[in-house]
């Protein structure tokens, strides 16, 4: 009898309907968010998680704001769509109700006085997960920063900048700087230039060809050009390329790159929906595939990836990694692992917040259920098509 463990590897991966592929998606949203966002609603976030790690080390210090900031700015595009007075879907009241909570969770998390206060500013770590939070507030201008209060909007600031603390190292953590001061000149506040530019010129002396940039000098087999470098490049460029005309420049090659990487990903997703384990960070989960749906969001696959095929991948993806066992713990949070619960899987830096960035990989819920990418029929995506021996142009490097 064949073991059960590995019988899932061998199932075909389900063709449902555009429709029925948005479904799960949100579902998916809500199983992810609703127990974070709740415990933040009822001021119990920080003496209901469970703060697990993949080391020695007390991260208690750090998840609570792990989990908002990553959760968030993979929501935030969905979140932006808004809902008219006449959509009475459940999408829409699911969205309605998600907006209202994110919006109490950023102001308990930044109130001094609440019992779900947020630390950012305590040895480092909150530099990335302010730079989340700031990333998703770019990513909803709307939902979670103009319907904010003005007293928490201020309050937002001030816990940003708090991060200027700290100095990052020379890896991808000057992007969490940059999109911090992105974030704080699109509010129309004081901004730092040199650290977005040092930000953008590193990552510049960084790329390594074929559309993908090392993590400080070298090159890591890892997921970070989607988990982080090239979203954020993206975004920072996006909202500051015209203010100096050498980061105009930049715009064009980091969007050409950022599309063969996607296309990159694309091919990476398996026929049953999987992809390698390689590198670092892989609790991320599908998070990994932050970028391939940035590009689909932003309308701006090649022209030889269709959107109704991203989405057939994705949701295999997503499918595969949320519905193995162990996933989620009795109260419904994220555990550690990449396919289930796997605590080995861990880096030391790794805490059950740390989980939260799978949210990323939703981004194309940004597009309304009309657009293609959520309307076009099934698709298979390059892995499912030339495994199953169809013909397929050659594959390219840039």
């Amino acid at each position: 009898m064949a073991d059960a463990r590995h019988e899932n590897t061998r199932a075909p991966v389900p063709r449902a309907t555009a429709a029925q592929d948005r479904q799960f998606w949100i579902g998916v949203v809500d199983r992810l968010a609703r127990p974070v966002l709740t415990a933040f609603s009822r001021g119990q976030f920080k003496k209901t998680f469970p703060v697990q790690s993949g080391g020695k080390d007390d991260r208690s210090k750090f998840a609570h704001l792990e989990a908002l900031g990553r959760l968030l700015t993979g929501i935030a595009p969905w979140l932006e769509t808004g809902t008219s007075a006449q959509d009475s879907s459940d999408e829409a009241k699911c969205r309605t109700e998600f907006a209202a909570l994110a919006r109490h969770a950023i102001a308990a998390g930044t109130d001094p006085q609440s019992p779900d206060y947020l630390n950012f500013e305590t040895f480092g770590q909150p530099l990335v997960d302010a730079a989340f939070l700031a990333h998703a507030l770019l990513r909803a201008p709307v939902e979670l920063w103009h319907k904010l209060d003005a007293p928490v909007r201020t309050r937002v600031i001030d816990a940003l900048k708090l991060t200027r603390k700290t100095t990052p190292p020379m890896c991808n953590w000057l992007l969490f700087s940059a999109i911090i001061e992105a974030f704080l000149f699109s509010v129309g506040h004081e901004w730092q230039p040199e650290t977005v530019d040092l930000a953008l010129q590193k990552h510049e002396e960084w790329y390594k060809g074929d559309g993908a940039y090392g993590d400080g000098p070298h090159f890591h087999w890892d997921y970070y050009n989607s988990f982080v470098i090239q979203p954020m490049l993206i975004d920072v460029l996006a909202i500051l390329g015209d203010q100096r005309p050498d980061w105009q420049q930049m715009k064009s090659p980091v969007l050409h790159r950022a599309q063969r990487f996607a296309a990159v990903q694309e091919r990476l997703i398996s026929p049953e929906g999987t992809f390698p384990p390689l590198g670092r960070s892989l609790v991320y989960r599908f998070g990994a595939f932050q970028l391939l749906g940035q590009i689909a969001l932003r309308h701006e696959l090649p022209p030889d990836i269709s959107p109704s095929q991203v989405r057939c991948a994705l949701t295999a993806v997503i499918r595969r990694t949320i519905a193995a066992e162990g996933t989620f713990d009795a109260e419904g949070f994220l555990r550690i692992g990449f396919c289930g619960h796997q605590l080995g899987v861990a880096e030391p830096y790794i805490s059950t917040g740390s989980l939260y960035l799978c949210a990323a990989g939703l981004l194309p819920l940004g597009l309304p259920a009309s657009d293609p990418f959520w309307s076009d029929p099934y698709a298979e995506w390059t892995s499912r098509r030339i495994w199953s021996g169809q013909d397929m142009p050659a594959d390219h490097a840039i």
